[in-house]
């Protein structure tokens, strides 16, 4: 299922989760919990494992309505959608915040593996939980849905005509080669985070107040606690990966800068500094592949021209995802639902506004699999449909798994199987479903990894700076001002 973020709840909806944590756990307000243990006998496995089966039942239900008012929210941005993903989530936020808690009272036996994993998962399921205080913690989901519905409409006016919408400027920021036109789009689009800025820090309270409620220092901790090691261990591990490869990023770094002088010149690019942002062909400068033609090795034949390929045989968008789920079929996975097809969005509907950015959802742990996309026929989105339906057939994989299973083995695997398909997009490949009618000389594969590198190498630090800063805003070491 998706991740489901907690946000506003109705009075009328927490009167009914109050009622339905009543019915998971007896005396379920923790004063009234507390009085009833000091005189009950202390709880058992078996006590553990009825409560268990009771919460995930009950956080089955409230996922799958989430999920569904969290789509219609992504897809259709109104007003009125935003305020019903809020009532919904925060349903579940507040359902899975109080259950656990109530789970502190099972902490101490010695549980089976499986159980004692399903506790942890439960403790670590919302990615910002609410704070114990209820107005706060509708305040934190009415924060949360504000800014999702602001950033997938958020748009940059170069004219009071002219405004554009975030796969407008992407397409600017991919193919345009002047740097007064890139700065001022980068620029104009990234402004849309200026009326966010208070509601992000009040957002981090909040959710730093929930994350204490359950035992972390704060939402940063508890992220990291998601990877089957100490939250220590984890950033050290990154450190020890990062160190490997940072001399290769050094030389790709020093690459682009070189041929991007040679483009711009000096008093645009740094010959030895960093690199203007807005001149690396994506939005967030997370992804450098879109200039290629700027980099190209001279003397180096040229890749494979996927986007080229796919014009040339009348593809449609529709057509590019028919070929994605053909490559797991061919691995010996079903084929996707009929509702697949019926309740995705695949390109960007011209009526309403929608958050663009590529997902994989799988809304009620079972069947209803979709994908969420502004989908161009290029290259790019013929690789990203592989890597998002890589979720999907995952999420089909485990939904026989009991409801706190029904997820990835840890929180770096769903996105390491999608990223391992997304490599097999290979000029092999090309040519055994059709698109390519010869394989390209050997000499051709420094092209080709060359533009690999600039989407997978380009991308670690800029992963590593977001999340750095990010556990930096939620420890209190990075302040607003």
């Amino acid at each position: 299922m998706p991740y489901v973020r907690p946000t506003r709840c109705s009075l009328h909806t927490r009167i009914l989760i109050t009622a339905a944590l009543h019915a998971v756990v007896p005396g379920a307000p923790a004063a009234a919990q507390a009085a009833a243990s000091r005189g009950a006998r202390p709880p058992t496995v078996a006590d553990a494992t009825a409560f268990m089966a009771r919460a995930e039942s009950l956080l089955n239900d409230l996922a799958v309505k989430a999920a569904r008012a969290d789509w219609v929210a992504n897809t259709y941005i109104t007003f009125d959608s935003e305020e019903l993903t809020a009532q919904a989530q925060e349903a579940y936020g507040v359902a899975t915040r109080d259950l656990a808690t109530q789970a502190r009272r099972y902490e101490r036996l010695r549980l089976p593996p499986d159980l004692k994993r399903k506790f942890l998962l439960l403790k670590l399921s919302l990615p910002a939980p609410p704070p114990p205080d209820a107005r706060e913690a509708a305040e934190l989901t009415r924060l949360t849905s504000s800014m999702q519905a602001d950033y997938g409409k958020g748009t940059y006016c170069r004219t009071p005509q002219e405004c554009l919408q975030i796969s407008d400027i992407e397409r600017i920021m991919a193919s345009s080669r002047d740097p007064a036109e890139l700065a001022a789009v980068w620029q104009g689009w990234h402004r849309i985070s200026v009326a966010m800025r208070d509601r992000y820090a009040r957002f981090v309270t909040l959710a730093n107040a929930g994350a204490r409620g359950l035992g972390f220092a704060d939402v940063g901790v508890m992220w990291r606690a998601g990877y089957d090691m100490p939250g220590d261990a984890f950033v050290r591990e990154i450190d020890r990966l990062w160190d490997q490869l940072k001399p290769l990023y050094l030389q790709l770094h020093a690459y682009v800068r070189a041929r991007l002088v040679e483009k711009y010149g000096p008093s645009v690019v740094p010959p030895n500094g960093m690199i203007p942002a807005h001149l690396l062909g994506n939005l967030w400068a997370q992804d450098w592949e879109n200039i290629y033609d700027i980099l190209a090795p001279s003397g180096v034949p040229p890749s494979v021209d996927v986007t080229g390929l796919l014009v040339a045989h009348r593809m449609d968008e529709r057509g590019m995802v028919r070929y994605g789920e053909r490559f797991y079929t061919s691995l010996g996975f079903d084929s996707l639902p009929a509702t697949f097809w019926e309740r995705s969005m695949i390109t960007k509907p011209r009526d309403r506004d929608v958050v663009c950015h590529a997902s994989a959802w799988d809304v009620d742990g079972k069947d209803d699999l979709r994908v969420k996309m502004c989908m161009r026929v290029t290259g790019e989105d013929f690789v990203v449909i592989h890597h998002e339906l890589g979720h999907n057939f995952y999420q089909r994989a485990y939904k026989s798994q009991p409801y706190l299973f029904q997820s990835g083995a840890n929180d770096g695997f769903h996105e390491a199987i999608g990223d391992a398909i997304a490599l097999s997009v290979t000029p092999a490949y090309l040519q055994r479903i059709g698109l390519l009618d010869s394989l390209p000389s050997a000499a051709s594969d420094t092209a080709m990894l060359l533009r690999i590198a600039l989407d997978k190498i380009a991308f670690l630090p800029f992963a590593l700076a977001l999340d750095g800063w990010r556990w930096g805003v939620f420890a209190g070491d990075i302040t607003p001002d």
